[in-house]
């Protein structure tokens, strides 16, 4: 029922690109022209500049782009009511997972939610915690999934799960390092990390904290971009990893890696819905209540 102008203007305004525009929407790149074209002439003003092989929002367009948004979301959320007058669940959901979620946690619930509402279009962007808040903040996704222990004030946050991170070591490793080590001891020890921004640094860094140890004071040898990643590094090097217990499961079974304790520090964090304060999606809804429902039957 939306005016698609609208949603066009709104892609070709985020992206300043009408070629992405024309690849997100699958619409060809004169059509995208012509529905910008038709909006500026029905306000009668530029709503892009060009300079040089750069596009750029005129004031006009950042004025249209901030009611775009508004009404766009009120177009969704009619939808999602007026179906559900019939008990049906329709339209559009764009979720937005951390990276551990969206490996670990988030695949056999997409399953059963698809299944269960399969009216509803569902996607997932991936990316660690604070590209995710980022997100939600520029309105292009509806519904965050995140981990870590730091927050922002303009969203708002529900835990759904609670998980732990513990420290690993490949099976085998010439390091010398036992069942459990004490916190200083990780001075001594070499280490690959997950990158800046990722929840999983923040809740390692701050147990760090609890026992005066900065984390500049470590051997950290890489941080890289994914738990896989650091999983397949521990495969070829003799160093600890710092993970989600729930994404080493597999190889703990089959004796690749083993769990090192640190005796007295905890690691505990949750995994927590975001959606900015004031502005729940219907569709939303429903799948927070939906996963939580899921998460009782683990």
């Amino acid at each position: 029922m939306s005016d698609f102008r609208l949603k066009v203007f709104q892609s070709v305004a985020k992206n300043l690109s009408f070629t992405k525009a024309s690849q997100d929407l699958f619409v060809s790149q004169p059509a995208i022209t012509k529905h910008i074209q038709e909006l500026e002439t029905t306000y009668q003003t530029r709503l892009f500049d060009r300079q040089g092989s750069k596009i750029y929002l005129t004031e006009s367009g950042k004025l249209l782009l901030e009611h775009c948004e508004r009404i766009l979301e009120d177009y969704k959320r009619l939808e999602y009511e007026m179906h559900l007058l019939h008990n049906e669940y329709t339209g559009e959901l764009k979720l937005g997972a951390s990276t551990t979620i969206a490996q670990y946690v988030l695949p056999p619930m997409l399953a059963s939610f698809i299944s269960k509402f399969p009216q509803v279009s569902l996607s997932l962007m991936n990316g660690n915690s604070r590209e995710i808040e980022i997100a939600l903040q520029e309105h292009r996704i509806d519904l965050g999934l995140v981990e870590g222990v730091f927050r922002l004030p303009n969203l708002k946050y529900t835990t759904f799960l609670e998980d732990e991170l513990v420290t690993v070591i490949r099976t085998g490793s010439k390091l010398s390092v036992g069942d459990e080590i004490t916190p200083d001891e990780l001075r001594n020890l070499p280490l690959v990390l997950r990158e800046r921004g990722s929840g999983t640094l923040d809740v390692f860094e701050r147990a760090l904290l609890q026992h005066n140890i900065k984390l500049s004071s470590l051997q950290v040898l890489m941080y890289l971009g994914s738990t896989e990643s650091i999983k397949l590094f521990l495969e070829h090097t003799d160093c600890l990893g710092v993970v989600s217990i729930r994404s080493i499961s597999r190889e703990l079974y089959a004796g690749h890696l083993r769990v090192v304790e640190i005796k007295g520090m905890s690691m505990l964090r949750d995994f927590s819905f975001a959606q900015p304060q004031g502005q729940e999606s219907g569709l939303a809804q429903v799948f927070m209540q939906f996963a939580a429902h899921h998460n009782q039957k683990l």
